[in-house]
């Protein structure tokens, strides 16, 4: 008979670290790694294949990586699911079999499944030691220490006190270059000449575990969205960290003018292609910022590209995650500005003859990729402008992108991308018409639509729905200061065009009602 389980080291699919804290203690001889795969993490929320096949090749390289440095591991592949089982399930029938004194994690990065676990070890009365995340560079109570006392939150001020902190592109303690934030020098478009020849990311070809995932989720989830035929995505840490490298040396000087840049057919442009590793943990943040601003100090980089790529990294990311502990569990269900609207059929299809928006969902449906604007400024902005249920869009956001995880999907969907929250994250909604996306891509050159016209056949939905949002939600607007000037140039329209812009917008609500 062997020794008892000391420790049950439960590690979760986002968690594939070796720095973890969760390795601290360990004892070889008397503790167990637990990992698992289970069809419900795919299926309760329908999943794309590529994200479903990031997870589960880097939780298997993962493996292998823990039993090389002689860790043992009870590992449950996807096959051996037979029943479908949830995560804590399949967790509970593991601690009832190996009997350990005590389960060992790492927090989770969704609030149900820490809820869930301190339930499930709370029913079978076993200590559970809850272990914080050190991958993130701010830590909840630090979050909530920022947030106490101030009447809005503002991702920016928070940016500004983790630069200090971490003395992240400093000149003797003031911002390098003299400000804080180059957003300004950020937005240029390609032009009509377009981006011209581009570099190619580094890409993986899929070993045999890569490969073997993606006959595994060919034959239990077909039906569900995506293509594994190029699938070429970075899963262990020694991949990510060349995309890294990659993304330093050949995109990160481009990436600042054009960062909000689209063109069509082009899907990762200038950007990095390492969000997924990161939020698998396979990155250390603190690696990636010091990579980016040793480029800069080394003369490779500009500042712009730069400080623009660390904001991501070091202020948007750790912000939405402060968000989402801050405000959870009801931040999901928030919905502001009362949306009611089905999510329209063609997100599942890219079938629309709005060009952009078959862009840029097209792109998604086969690489489960779509750049920061892409989705702000897209997908998500339609759904805003049309009115679309925010849970619906938050659940669609999370299936189909493949470094989608909770904690920063839901406040960047639901906060940023659909204002649902009402200011938490974002100072007012990003609405636009058709003529942003006219100016930032080529897309609306291959459209049937004409981005500057609101009523009419050829009249571009974005545009139509961009007044009809701003006039059917003008007086709780009018309160936020930042949409005085939208809102005053909607006091140019006249009534008439106010009214044929509400039937014509009513007009499309129903349409895509209809074929939902």
């Amino acid at each position: 008979m062997g020794k008892q389980v000391r420790h049950l080291m439960v590690v979760f699919g986002d968690q594939l670290n070796l720095n973890s804290a969760i390795w601290d203690d360990i004892d070889p001889d008397r503790d167990l790694a637990w990992m698992a795969e289970v069809t419900d993490e795919s299926t309760r929320t329908w999943s794309h294949k590529v994200r479903i096949a990031v997870f589960l090749s880097a939780m298997r390289h993962f493996h292998e990586a823990l039993e090389q440095n002689g860790i043992r591991v009870r590992y449950q592949l996807l096959d051996d699911d037979a029943e479908a089982n949830t995560l804590l399930d399949c967790l509970a029938v593991s601690i009832k079999k190996e009997k350990p004194e005590r389960v060992v994690a790492v927090e989770p990065g969704e609030w149900w499944l820490r809820q869930g676990l301190i339930e499930l070890c709370d029913e079978l009365t076993v200590p559970l030691d809850l272990l914080p995340d050190r991958h993130f560079m701010c830590t909840h109570d630090e979050f909530e220490q920022h947030a106490k006392g101030r009447k809005q939150l503002r991702m920016e001020y928070f940016y500004r006190e983790m630069r200090k902190r971490y003395e992240v592109l400093l000149d003797d303690g003031e911002p390098e270059g003299g400000d804080w934030n180059y957003d300004s020098s950020n937005r240029k478009s390609f032009g009509k000449s377009g981006p011209g020849k581009l570099p190619a990311p580094r890409t993986f070809k899929p070993d045999k575990i890569t490969q073997q995932v993606c006959k595994h989720i060919e034959a239990l989830f077909p039906d569900h969205p995506g293509n594994l035929e190029h699938f070429d995505w970075p899963v262990t840490a020694e991949q990510a960290e060349q995309a890294l490298r990659d993304f330093i040396k050949h995109r990160l000087p481009d990436f600042g003018d054009h960062q909000d840049a689209m063109w069509t057919d082009e899907p990762w442009l200038y950007h990095s292609r390492i969000s997924a590793a990161m939020n698998l943990k396979l990155l250390d943040p603190r690696d990636v910022i010091k990579a980016a601003e040793q480029a800069y100090r080394a003369g490779d980089a500009p500042l712009n590209s730069v400080e623009g790529f660390i904001r991501q990294v070091l202020g948007w990311r750790e912000y939405v995650r402060g968000v989402y502990w801050l405000h959870m569990p009801g931040y999901l269900e928030r919905n502001a500005m009362s949306a009611r609207q089905p999510l329209p059929e063609f997100y599942w299809t890219g079938e629309t003859e709005m060009y952009c928006l078959s862009q840029a969902i097209g792109q998604t449906l086969e690489y489960g990729y779509a750049h920061h604007i892409q989705r702000l400024m897209v997908t998500g902005l339609f759904a805003l402008l049309l009115g679309v249920d925010p849970h619906q869009v938050h659940q669609w956001y999370l299936a189909v992108y493949v470094d989608a995880v909770e904690w920063v999907e839901a406040p960047n969907t639901i906060g940023m991308s659909q204002y649902a929250d009402e200011g938490v994250m974002a100072s007012k909604p990003y609405v636009a018409s058709g003529k942003y996306i006219k100016r930032m891509s080529n897309y609306c050159q291959q459209c049937v639509f004409d981005p500057d016209q609101a009523v009419g056949e050829q009249a571009c939905p974005f545009t139509t729905l961009y007044w009809d949002y701003l006039n059917r939600n003008e007086k709780q607007l009018s309160s936020n200061r930042r949409m005085t000037l939208q809102l005053r140039n909607l006091e140019k329209k006249s009534d008439k065009d106010l009214s044929e812009i509400k039937k014509q917008a009513e007009a499309w609500r129903a349409e895509l009602s209809d074929q939902h």
